[in-house]
């Protein structure tokens, strides 16, 4: 795995695939999709970060409570799709996004709870990835000493080679741009919870990761005492 400094144009359009399918059980305030942000329900100011970022299209996998987020959150402009098996894990919706995304463009993986996404980070990814390339947003953060880094749900998807990092060491984390090469032989290793995590670790020669720490912190909303994140 290397970090990557050149500067390239991705030769294809690049379709954003939010993942917004999941319950929030840990927060206990219903769908993560809904939870408020800057005025609005927080799936659509993520699609639209992804949108203002350089993507062609976002597509948009809803799932827990799809019916109250579709009528809540302004989602007319994104394709909308609705994942019946979001219970049996994050994979379902990764390859239900990949499904309904136009076969011949990259894919942007993003999470709905990641409210600190920037259209910065994104314009960085698309700007810097490489043919053939795996490129992920990676994050640096400052923590007090002795403290561990909370990635909890970052292995959903990126999958960080190691729970207990350092402070201030580099991270992977989301989005993850997949380039259209790669995507039929990533998806034939997504199961359960794991999304891309498998494929990852076998192919870290794939992957570029692109420091992102001046835009956020990579963090996600997965518990109370997160819902900071969201001000």
């Amino acid at each position: 795995m290397r970090n990557t400094e050149h500067l390239g144009v991705p030769t294809r359009s690049v379709t954003g695939v939010l993942l917004a399918a999941g319950a929030g059980t840990r927060l206990g305030l219903g769908p993560k999709a809904l939870l408020p942000y800057q005025g609005r329900p927080l799936v659509e100011a993520v699609a639209n970060t992804l949108l203002d970022g350089g993507c062609r299209e976002v597509v948009v996998v809803l799932g827990a409570g799809a019916p109250q987020v579709t009528a809540t959150a302004g989602l007319e402009g994104y394709r909308v799709v609705i994942n019946p098996e979001w219970q049996s894990g994050l994979g379902s919706s990764f390859l239900l996004g990949n499904q309904s995304a136009d076969p011949a463009d990259h894919l942007l993986i993003a999470l709905v709870d990641q409210p600190g996404l920037t259209a910065a980070t994104v314009q960085r990814l698309l700007a810097r990835h490489g043919p053939g390339r795996i490129t992920a947003a990676a994050y640096r953060r400052l923590l007090p000493e002795g403290a561990l880094p909370d990635i909890r749900g970052r292995e959903d998807i990126a999958g960080p080679e190691d729970n207990r990092g350092q402070a201030g060491q580099l991270r992977r984390g989301h989005p993850l741009l997949i380039d259209a090469s790669l995507r039929e032989a990533v998806c034939a290793t997504v199961t359960g919870d794991a999304g891309a995590r498998g494929f990852l670790r076998s192919h870290p020669e794939l992957v570029d990761e692109v420091d992102c720490s001046d835009q956020s912190t990579g963090e996600d909303v997965d518990t109370p005492d997160q819902l900071g994140l969201l001000q």
